[in-house]
């Protein structure tokens, strides 16, 4: 017997199996413009001879449209680039058949880039225990074969944007085994999507509930949070999600902009640089809000030197000339 054990399943906040965030029109508006990466390695058994030549990894639209494919040895990288605004499956497969699947959310306005990392443990034989990440093994919800059938289809639905059905689906899930934390986020999801702000929040608590340190649900309630303007409840929680996942730029950036919002602006500022430091190209519009920041603060200076850092990535953004007259006009010489 050989099989795949996944146990590092997240390269970077905000994706993987219960991500989430707004819709958005696309990059720019102009629909398209992101790319996903990773790295994968697949660790083998010093025993086993039958380690898998290669992985196939096809990334699916909502509607189950192919938009792009790619095969990788038992260590390498994939890359997918100027795919469109949208909600996706990354699937991974072996020898034709499924090892995994992710749904990986490109919506954000601000992060074009997502980092999927994909590690694996080859075992042949009994079971191992598959090691221990921030965000890895401890975030796999093991499930009876029912219910992981029933998973299965609830996630074809959404991605299908039959959220009704899917949610169904999730509900059963749940009335069966009420501590699969990941069945809980992703109900909480739909109804995100569907705006029913109060149902998500609770879904969102029970799955913390259960594992407090599931990152997903502690960003995505985050998200839900500053949906709503409740900017003190976002602070709270999503100072919990830095505190368990420091590189993410998402993290940083929602918490800095719960600062800002709360007219907190010494605390925003660190936040919003370092969501800029993690993702320098990402979170290139972040720079806007600094500017504004700097500028409603009296640092004319700074907020030139913000407004110059957007423009060096950004030097088609249409109010161009509106900034380089704000740079020409208080930027120290």
């Amino acid at each position: 017997m050989r099989f795949l054990i996944v146990f590092c399943v997240l390269g970077m906040a905000g994706i993987g199996s219960t991500a989430f965030a707004q819709r958005d029109p696309g990059v720019n508006g102009r629909g398209g413009g992101y790319t996903v990466y990773g790295d994968v390695n697949i660790e083998e058994n010093r025993a086993s001879r039958d380690k898998p030549i290669q992985l196939d990894l096809t990334l699916y639209t909502e509607d189950r449209t192919i938009v792009a494919r790619d095969t990788v040895s038992g260590t390498g990288r994939y890359r997918f680039n100027n795919i469109p605004s949208g909600f996706y499956s990354l699937v991974v497969e072996i020898e034709g058949q499924e090892v995994t699947r992710f749904r990986i959310d490109l919506t954000s306005p601000l992060v074009t880039e997502r980092k999927q990392d994909l590690t694996f443990a080859w075992k042949s034989g009994g079971a191992t225990s598959p090691k221990r990440n921030p965000i890895s093994a401890a975030d796999q919800y093991q499930r009876n074969s029912a219910n992981a059938a029933l998973f299965v289809q609830a996630t074809s639905a959404i991605d299908a944007k039959r959220y009704d059905e899917g949610a169904e689906l999730l509900k059963n899930i749940l009335a069966a085994d009420p501590k699969d934390f990941q069945a809980w986020t992703e109900l909480a999801n739909v109804h995100l999507l569907q705006d029913k702000y109060a149902d998500a929040e609770t879904e969102y608590l029970r799955a913390i509930d259960l594992h407090p340190e599931f990152f997903p649900a502690l960003l995505n309630l985050g998200r839900a949070e500053v949906a709503q303007k409740k900017y003190d409840m976002a602070i709270e929680v999503l100072n919990r999600a830095v505190k368990l996942l420091p590189t993410s730029a998402d993290a940083n950036y929602l918490l800095g902009e719960s600062f800002l919002q709360t007219k907190k602006g010494s605390l925003a500022v660190g936040y919003l640089n370092e969501a800029l430091r993690l993702d320098p190209k990402g979170m290139n519009e972040v720079h806007l809000r600094l500017a504004l920041l700097y500028n409603n603060a009296g640092m004319k200076d700074k907020a030139a030197n913000e407004y110059e850092q957007f423009l060096k990535q950004k030097p088609d953004y249409q109010d161009r000339k509106k900034l380089e007259k704000y740079i020409t006009d208080n930027k120290k010489r």
